[in-house]
């Protein structure tokens, strides 16, 4: 039998490294309505599936005053889980152990971990919440955190990593979750920002806090920087869940088909949509009735509200949708709208996600602030990230496809696979009257009565014009459908091309206008 002294240091160790920071930090972090690092982890995974690695590490960084050995695991818990069923690599923060700051240690760690999650191709999954790198470390700490910005980048488009903002995420480590696939963040706790409140506080006054500088709403709202918001730590990991739910494991798996029950309500869609083109409708109210169970995982939703991108399954598959939403400006494109929706078609592509086009766009939004904002740059990032995906992609035009924002909405010519139109769908290159006062433009200005020569050239226009059956006859529509069919027939085309097998030509990367 071995000496009972080897197992009782084992148990002491254990114990100590189940609650570093000790009783009273744990405290503090529950007062703030905060849940432990070791919490986190125990809600977000199946239940006892949770194995930790390097659960005795410490930093190798001297630091005055501190004994580095009296905190096992250095502020941070990392190991490996199941996520209903599936497996997963897992950081978890810990703010009761020096702030949770990323330390030389710490961040051998979590580098690790991502690189464990690379080599068996399951979703990497970071819990945030640090004061940033520690300071007392000097230069250590600052090359720890470039470390894991790299481990980030290699895991870029091989897995899905998905970052939790549950408190502060400070400084150079907030590149970290910058650089992953979506970023959840706590609506009250959660914080990213690079220089910190005093910046803030200079600019608007010594009232300003942490949340007026990089809180949730304003990185939901106006940095478009956090994709999801929930209210509680709790609701954020139940989130977590859901969202891998509809992802695959890795870029070389397909996402996992579900049982569904075949309910379809597009019948309802000619309801929902009017053809009236100046009326406005809510987009989402087409895709909750094609998808399957009514369920959408909208991406996104308080950043560039004229766009709808986020995940549905229908017939089981899971698939990307892209939408215009004619509710915010009437649909338009514009600068912010096409990265949002570039950056989502790339993760689409990059994890074998079939992609969904709904397009209702009058064009791109107008304006010098448009112009000089870099619209055509921006905008440019649709078209580059439509025109370069191979997953299966779907177009359904089901009003107005007008000119560039037209191109860029995944048109055929573009390389859409298929493309349906509605009988109300106009496809053109500006509106009919813009379009006669640039074609008749001398007809109109020589005639007795110019409104009413105006007013005959538009409507001989709309109606050479201004329907799908012209854009079918030379090959820019595959069909024209009955909004009655959209599910039934967007559910055959997501079965047929299942199998797509396209490469672009062999290159090193592209060089998309960034």
């Amino acid at each position: 039998m071995w000496n009972e002294e080897y197992v009782n240091e084992l148990k002491k160790r254990r114990e100590k490294s189940f609650m570093p920071g000790g009783q009273e930090r744990i405290d503090k972090q529950h007062a703030k309505g905060k849940l432990t690092a070791r919490e986190r982890i125990n809600q977000l995974v199946d239940k006892d599936s949770f194995v930790e690695i390097a659960g005795f590490q410490i930093s190798d960084v001297p630091i005055e005053g501190v004994h580095n050995e009296d905190y096992p695991g250095d502020g941070v818990v990392t190991g490996y889980g199941l996520i209903n069923g599936r497996q997963v690599f897992i950081s978890s923060q810990d703010f009761t152990v020096m702030g949770g700051t990323i330390s030389k240690g710490n961040s051998r760690k979590i580098c690790q971990i991502i690189q464990l999650a690379i080599n068996h191709k399951a979703p990497y999954i970071s819990l945030n919440d640090s004061g940033g790198a520690r300071i007392d470390e000097g230069i250590y700490a600052l090359d720890a955190c470039s470390a894991i910005l790299h481990a980030n980048v290699m895991a870029s488009g091989v897995i899905p990593q998905i970052a939790v903002i549950l408190g502060p995420c400070a400084g150079v480590s907030s590149y970290s979750p910058a650089l992953m696939d979506f970023i959840i963040i706590q609506r009250d706790n959660g914080q990213m920002y690079l220089t910190g409140p005093d910046v803030v506080k200079a600019a608007i006054g010594e009232t300003a806090t942490a949340a007026d500088l990089g809180g949730a709403a304003v990185h939901m709202e106006q940095s478009g920087l956090a994709h999801f918001c929930y209210a509680d730590d709790k609701e954020c990991l139940g989130k977590v869940r859901e969202l891998l739910d509809y992802l695959p494991q890795n870029c070389d798996t397909q996402p996992y088909w579900k049982e569904y029950v075949d309910i379809d309500c597009s019948d309802q869609l000619e309801k929902l949509v009017p053809d009236n083109m100046r009326k406005p409708y809510d987009a989402r109210s087409v895709i909750l009735s094609i998808a399957d169970g009514g369920l959408f995982l909208e991406v996104q939703r308080d950043y560039a509200k004229n766009i709808i991108v986020g995940f549905m399954r229908i017939g089981g598959e899971s698939v990307g949708v892209v939408a215009n939403q004619p509710n915010m400006l009437a649909g338009s494109l514009d600068a912010k709208s096409s990265e949002k929706a570039a950056r989502f078609i790339r993760f689409c592509d990059a994890f074998r996600i079939p992609v969904i086009a709904m397009v209702d766009v009058p064009g791109y939004m107008p304006g010098l602030e448009q112009e000089h904002g870099g619209v055509i740059r921006r905008g440019a990032k649709l078209l580059y990230a439509f025109s370069e995906a191979t997953v299966p992609r779907i177009t359904l035009i089901m009003r107005k496809a007008y000119g560039g924002a037209y191109l860029a909405m995944n048109s055929k010519s573009l390389g859409a696979d298929y493309v349906f139109a509605w009988p109300i769908a106009q496809i053109a290159v500006m509106s009919a009257d813009a379009a006669v006062n640039v074609i008749k433009r001398k007809e109109i200005k020589e005639a007795a009565d110019p409104e009413a020569v105006k007013q005959k050239f538009k409507e001989e226009y709309e109606a050479e014009y201004y329907n799908p059956y012209y854009a079918a006859s030379i090959g820019m529509i595959d069909e024209v459908i009955l909004p009655g069919e959209t599910r039934k027939r967007i559910l055959q085309a997501i079965e047929a091309f299942r199998n797509k097998d396209t490469e672009n030509p062999r290159r090193r990367h592209g060089n998309i206008p960034l």
